[in-house]
């Protein structure tokens, strides 16, 4: 790789012991959000403590492929920039029918048809770029943290589900968590302000162990090594309605990694243009072929991780190419991804409530460039868009009458946001409007 003065932060590569350290930060970042998809598919398929075991292996080894696709990026795909690739949860709803009334095999087929529907229409859907000007990117960015707030403040109350969700130790945990991140920041900097999440991490596990909060069962019986092998479950079966309806997931997928690209782009000071949009969605739909391929899932740029980018400033993407190969790893040595598995969802929520908050911060901060005097339509566009987006987040239960084939949709409040964002500043600003510095 040339040497040069100009070179962007994005495309350094730092000395090996950070890129791991940095990359494994992001890795327990993401870990319990990347494998709720496939334990709640497994549920639902009725399938044995081995196989869930094997599909958890399989989604971590894929996601670790999607990553440095992404990452490092080849030809005429990836973004090239710090995503962290994971399983969508806007595909949930669908793959737990599929999975009650058709099995695996269903989900796979289906999968893979919506991954190349998703490559192919990727350049006409990257010209969306110009739709997204500083008063629409920062109102997508709010909404995409606002929402992921629930995610962490539910980690550190003990996670949905939890009989003892809510209970005083877990909020202790999580508050000492909160606690370790805001001081290694306030009193270090560099490469220890850098791995604060990691360190705070680290603090609460230190913590939640004596107070039995850790569950190592299954670390001694979990196997060595595990091959991810294609079409485990049996060959793919191509159901029409399942297609349609996964294809339909994957529109809404597109305009959240659309989102999640632009919010990268704005932490890390790199334009995304037409052609980069492109290539990331490209990489997007290739991943999730290869997701329907190795018994894995559809895959999105993984929005938790936005967080960590902002919260850390690191912005080189051979971090997040690290963290890919880690995934990798973890998806072949099971018993690696047990022990990172026994992290308690209370730690995590410490780390949670401060990175998603930091990617609703910067999403105020974006919206600061937002001309509001000359502009006065402007803060509708902001207003109407983030009070629609988080509808879903604070009244589950508003589109419970819409019809089925639309809850993908109306349940993903990063998506009626984008959309209706993109819609009034069509309608006030018209469509010309290029995206700015």
């Amino acid at each position: 790789m040339s040497i040069g003065m100009s070179k962007h932060p994005v495309d350094k590569v730092l000395p090996a012991g950070k890129l791991f350290l940095y990359g494994l930060q992001h890795v327990l970042a993401m870990y319990a959000g990347a494998v709720a998809v496939p334990l709640i598919i497994a549920a639902a398929a009725g399938l044995t403590k081995e196989q869930t075991a094997f599909l958890i292996n399989a989604d971590l080894f894929t996601c670790g492929i999607a990553t440095l696709l992404q990452t490092l990026g080849i030809w005429k795909l990836g973004i090239r920039l710090p995503v962290i690739q994971g399983v969508t949860f806007a595909a949930v709803t669908p793959m737990v029918m599929m999975a009650k009334s058709g099995g695996m095999t269903v989900i796979f087929g289906s999968v893979i048809i919506a991954g190349l529907v998703t490559f192919l229409i990727a350049p006409f859907f990257g010209k969306m770029v110009r739709f997204f000007p500083p008063v629409v990117t920062g109102s997508v960015i709010t909404i995409i943290g606002v929402s992921l707030l629930q995610v962490g403040v539910n980690w550190a109350a003990g996670g949905v589900g939890n009989p003892n969700y809510g209970s005083p130790i877990f909020l202790v945990v999580s508050g000492i968590v909160l606690l370790a991140i805001l001081l290694i920041n306030k009193y270090f900097k560099g490469f220890i302000a850098n791995i604060a999440v990691l360190l705070g991490l680290v603090v609460g596990m230190i913590i939640a162990m004596p107070l039995g909060l850790v569950d190592f069962s299954g670390v001694g019986t979990a196997a060595w090594f595990g091959i991810d092998t294609p079409f485990y479950f049996g060959m793919p079966k191509f159901d029409a309605g399942a297609i349609i309806s996964m294809i339909l997931v994957m529109l809404v997928v597109m305009v959240e990694s659309t989102g999640d690209f632009l919010a990268i782009g704005e932490m890390v000071d790199k334009k995304i243009g037409e052609e980069d949009l492109t290539r990331g969605l490209r990489a997007d739909g290739l991943a999730t072929m290869l997701g329907g391929v190795f018994n894995a899932f559809p895959y999105t740029a993984f929005a938790q991780n936005v967080g960590l980018v902002a919260l850390t400033g690191v912005k080189s993407r051979f971090v997040v190419a690290t963290s890919g190969i880690i995934l990798v790893t973890m998806g072949l040595f099971p018993k690696l991804a047990t022990i990172i598995a026994s992290l308690p969802n209370a730690v995590l929520g410490g780390a949670g409530i401060a990175m998603f908050g930091i990617v609703a911060a910067n999403g105020i901060k974006t919206l600061s460039k937002v001309d509001f005097e000359k502009n006065p339509h402007n803060l509708f566009i902001v207003a109407i868009s983030i009070g629609i987006g988080l509808i879903p987040l604070v009244a589950p239960d508003f589109f419970k009458l819409f019809p089925d084939w639309s809850q993908t949709i109306v349940h993903s409040g990063i998506t009626l946001g984008s959309v209706v964002a993109i819609v009034l500043n069509v309608f006030f600003n018209g469509s010309g409007e290029k995206v700015t510095q």
